[in-house]
């Protein structure tokens, strides 16, 4: 029954992992179908001349791509430290099962050096179980940095213009060659009267 029931909760904490992981992915595609509709903001208004809203959208994207970056970050946080505790279970696993070997042997032999392996073990597994404490402590501490409020510096701004800058020109020259392409197709059709 015991088993059962730590078998129930180990898979009910696996698939709480498994959809954490699909919420944090999830959120992450959300931000990057955000951060084009930014981009797409600034062009226009900077196009415009809307110097306000450039940079309401330029803060914006900011935001946006560090919340990205965040939400990448807390994702692998949750994978490597769910492969920690995967890992934290095969090594408790594999010490049950030398401890066991341990004991045996040492009832065949009847040598007492078994007994400190079987100390050794032991240590072993309260060595694992502060390694666990102590990625949850690092976990609650990384959470604690998701939550302060960040603002950009004059550089990071300066790159994020030079990326809508770049992103205008590259949709200005594909329109020039549109016009030049349809202005050429008219003077044909004008030719051929």
């Amino acid at each position: 029954m015991f088993r059962k029931n730590s078998t129930k909760k180990g898979i009910e904490q696996r698939m709480a992992v498994k959809k954490t992981i699909t919420k944090l992915e999830s959120q992450i595609r959300n931000l990057e179908s955000q951060k084009k509709k930014y981009i797409d903001n600034a062009k226009e208004a900077k196009q415009r001349g809307l110097d306000s809203q450039y940079n309401l959208a330029l803060n914006a994207l900011y935001m946006t791509i560090n919340q990205q970056n965040k939400l990448c970050e807390m994702k692998l946080n949750v994978e490597i430290t769910a492969q920690m505790k995967d890992m934290g279970e095969m090594t408790e696993e594999f010490l049950k099962g030398m401890g066991v070997l341990s004991k045996e042997m040492a009832k065949l032999t009847k040598n007492k050096e078994f007994a400190n392996i079987e100390k050794q073990f032991a240590e072993a597994i309260v060595a694992a179980d502060t390694n666990s404490a102590q990625v949850e402590n690092f976990m609650g501490n990384t959470q604690a940095a998701f939550d302060t409020p960040f603002s950009g510096t004059s550089a990071e701004k300066m790159e994020l213009e030079k990326l809508i800058t770049s992103e205008i020109e590259d949709e200005g020259d594909k329109m020039s060659k549109l016009i030049e392409k349809d202005l050429n197709d008219i003077k044909k059709q004008l030719g051929g009267l």
